[in-house]
């Protein structure tokens, strides 16, 4: 691939999928976050890199309001997206695209949609882990049927970790990584090496802390109590109680000191727990870029075939 990649952002929180493919020189052409202050933190911090989103009307509020993708989308060739979780209906299940696309309540198929309109090289999904387990399996199981035997996608998956990648949380994730089944490459694409730990919450603190990997950021319960089973945001920090402040999650999570939070500290707390953990997306994105930088051409694949068929032929001769 010559020209600079282009990924689409959906789903797109505060821009943890943006920041980290943008830090591989790809370049974001649309994206879609419904959440008003989550739109305000993504305008903020992504005005002077990506300034066509808000140019050009490209910063989407409501995915559902996409309903025809091939005019409304520009082209691109990565679909990145932190969809929501949710039950699938029956007639969801294991029936088929067309019929399964008719549960517009559920956000995947608004996924399914678009990637069936724009056919992109790749895509990359992330969801909780849970995601695999939920509905007694059943969900993931449609979801990987659709991509798979629906839209014609060889896809991957694995439980990513936050502190796989040298971030100090747990962060338990599901990474879903897809291919097209047309398209041939010399590098398949792996999920990568894990990382060794490159930050302890005692150096997010700036002090001592007994805990070396933090609590899983999360949306919502936040001033649990530092003894409460539901803690998350409490550390012993220096012998004493610390509760945790958006600058801290911000590392927490790979967001740069430079990454604004414009909003309440309430709003910024739950729009980090909302969010993507940037070194585990980036590490992936680097793996899908190398893995589409080999891609075999159409002429070149030919010409590979017909070398081959001839040298076959040659050692059948013999």
């Amino acid at each position: 691939m010559k020209e600079k990649l282009k990924f689409i952002d959906l789903f797109a929180g505060i821009g943890g999928f943006h920041l980290a493919f943008h830090d591989l020189g790809a370049e974001c052409v649309f994206a879609s976050e419904i959440d008003a202050h989550a739109r305000v933190t993504y305008e903020t911090n992504f005005k002077k890199i990506s300034p066509r989103l808000f140019k050009k009307n490209l910063f989407n509020r409501d995915i559902t309001t996409i309903d025809d993708p091939s005019y409304q989308i520009p082209d691109f060739d990565v679909l990145c997206a932190g969809f929501p979780c949710q039950p699938f209906s029956q007639a969801g299940f294991k029936r088929g695209f067309e019929e399964a696309k008719g549960d517009r309540g559920n956000m995947f198929f608004h996924l399914a949609n678009i990637i069936a309109a724009k056919r992109p090289k790749a895509i990359f999904l992330e969801n909780v882990r849970h995601l695999v387990k939920h509905d007694d399996g059943r969900t993931f199981e449609t979801i990987k049927d659709i991509l798979t035997n629906q839209l014609d996608y060889v896809v991957q998956w694995k439980i990513v970790h936050a502190s796989d990648h040298g971030l100090p949380q747990h962060r338990p994730r599901v990474f879903i990584v897809g291919f097209r089944k047309e398209d041939v490459y010399t590098k398949p694409f792996c999920f990568p090496d894990v990382e060794p730990l490159c930050l302890t919450m005692s150096d997010i603190f700036g002090g001592e802390c007994p805990k070396k990997i933090g609590y899983t950021l999360r949306v919502g319960g936040r001033g649990s109590g530092l003894h409460d089973r539901r803690n998350w945001d409490h550390y012993l920090v220096n012998g004493e109680d610390y509760k945790l402040k958006p600058e801290q999650g911000k590392q927490m999570m790979g967001f740069p000191k430079s990454f604004v939070l414009p909003v309440s500290e309430t709003q910024a707390m739950k729009q980090l727990g909302n969010s993507v953990a940037v070194n585990a997306v980036r590490a992936t994105a680097k793996e899908i870029i190398k893995c589409l930088k080999s891609e075999i051409s159409e002429e070149k694949l030919d010409s590979h075939m017909n070398v081959s068929e001839s040298r076959c032929e040659l050692r059948v001769a013999v």
